[in-house]
Formats: C-alpha cells, sequence, structure tokens
C-alpha cells in the first residue's frame, strides 16, 4: 500500500492534507443516534489516529492499523493513543467493545472475498453483543473520463493534483491515479485501487457474520448518492 499511496509513504502529509475530515463527527453522529450508551469503540484501519483522537473524548478507543510507518506516527504525533499494528483480516485484541468501526474506506483496500468475509469476522469478534458497526466504504465506482483537480496542503505550501479514475466492472476495482506537482519541482505520482462494495453486498457480508443493517446514508448524511457511505449495523448474534 505504501507502494501505490503517497500519504502512506508520508504520514504527515496524510495528516495535513485531511485536517478538515468531517470522518469523526460523521461516525459520532451516527453512533449518538443509535447507541448514545455507548462508552468504548475499537477502531480498525485507524491510519495516523486522527480520526480516532477525535473519538477519544468520548469514548475509551483502541486502533489498529495494517502499515507500520501510520502506526510509528501516530505514536509519535498522538502518544496518548492507544495504536496496534494488526491486519483486519486476522488480528484479534483481548478487548471487545461497544462500537466498531472502519473508516477511511479502509475496508476498501481489501480487495477479496475471502478477505472481506474475514475482515467482517473480525468486527463481530470485536463488538458486544447488541454493538454496532460503523463503516465508510465505496458502494458505487467515482465515474468521470475527464481529469480532475484539486489543490492540497503540502508542507511546502500547496500542490494542484491532478486525479483521473479507471473502473473495472468484472472485479469491482475503481483505480485512482494522481498527479502531485509539488511546490519544490519535483513531482509524484501514485495509483490506488479500491474495492467498491455495493450496498447489497455490504449487507450481506453484514447478515452473515452476525450484523443487521440499521442505516446507510451517504458521507453528507442525506441519502445515498455518493461514491462513498456510512454503513450503520447492530449485532445480533
Amino acid at each position: 500500500m505504501e507502494a501505490t499511496n503517497l500519504f502512506y509513504r508520508d504520514p504527515a502529509l496524510y495528516d495535513l492534507a485531511q485536517a478538515d475530515s468531517t470522518s469523526a463527527a460523521a461516525c459520532r453522529s451516527l453512533i449518538e443516534r443509535h447507541a448514545p450508551e455507548a462508552a468504548s469503540l475499537i477502531d480498525f484501519g485507524c491510519g495516523t489516529g486522527r480520526d480516532m483522537a477525535l473519538l477519544s473524548e468520548h469514548y475509551a478507543c483502541v486502533g489498529v492499523d495494517l502499515q507500520p510507518a501510520m502506526v510509528e506516527h501516530a505514536r509519535l504525533v498522538r502518544p496518548g493513543l492507544d495504536v496496534r499494528l494488526g491486519d483486519m483480516r486476522t488480528v484479534r485484541l483481548p478487548e471487545r467493545a461497544d462500537v466498531v468501526v472502519c473508516l477511511g474506506n479502509s475496508l476498501a483496500y481489501v480487495h477479496d472475498n475471502d478477505g472481506i468475509a474475514q475482515a467482517f469476522d473480525t468486527f463481530a469478534a470485536h463488538v458486544r453483543p447488541g454493538g454496532l458497526l460503523v463503516l465508510c466504504s465505496p458502494v458505487s465506482p467515482v465515474l468521470r473520463k475527464e481529469a480532475m483537480r484539486a489543490e492540497i496542503a503540502v508542507p511546502e505550501g500547496v500542490a494542484q493534483v491532478t486525479f483521473t479514475y479507471a473502473w473495472d466492472l468484472r472485479t469491482q476495482i475503481n483505480t485512482m491515479c494522481r498527479v502531485w506537482p509539488l511546490p519544490s519541482g519535483t513531482e509524484v505520482e501514485d495509483e490506488i485501487h479500491r474495492r467498491v462494495l455495493f450496498p447489497l453486498e455490504l449487507e450481506r457480508y453484514a447478515s452473515i457474520a452476525g450484523f443487521e443493517i440499521l442505516t446507510m446514508e451517504d458521507e453528507t448524511g442525506g441519502e445515498l448518492v455518493g461514491s462513498s457511505a456510512y454503513t450503520v449495523a447492530r449485532r445480533t448474534r
């Protein structure tokens, strides 16, 4: 993953570029709505712990991430957080929580069906009966024939980043290519592959693992219209 994504090679850049993320606030709102009594949370794919730091103001949190560089950065810049190295497909922690979350499209980096099923088994193994699963993942591909450009903050200033997208219907992989002309004069490219799970697929994986879907909403909190959605499910067994 580090080889294909500049953010994962440079966790400090990830934090800087994602400074305005609303993921933690959206997650908190969903938990308040469906489990206001929740007191503990496990974050799978926690990255640098940016979202978990905000959630830890309300819940006792544990974070897990696959990438050593992200875990090391989280421990360095947010030493008060409990961040551990682990693979969401196989890790088993001694803790169980009221809520398990998987944000930032982390689940989309698991491409094979067996791996996705294993991830849902992990979620189920770590949430108490009656507890919540909150995840954010792509539920439809980004289909753009033309390139898109956006300004992204980097340590040297601002980069005018160009995005292009490709969609493989058979594998359900949405590929995002980015070209970063950095203020230093260097140019960096990355290529990110995300597995799209359509809503009924998500529901099937959740159901097999013992969850019942409560709601599925786009990232703005409205009806499902965007590329990514928040899915909230309750563990029923």
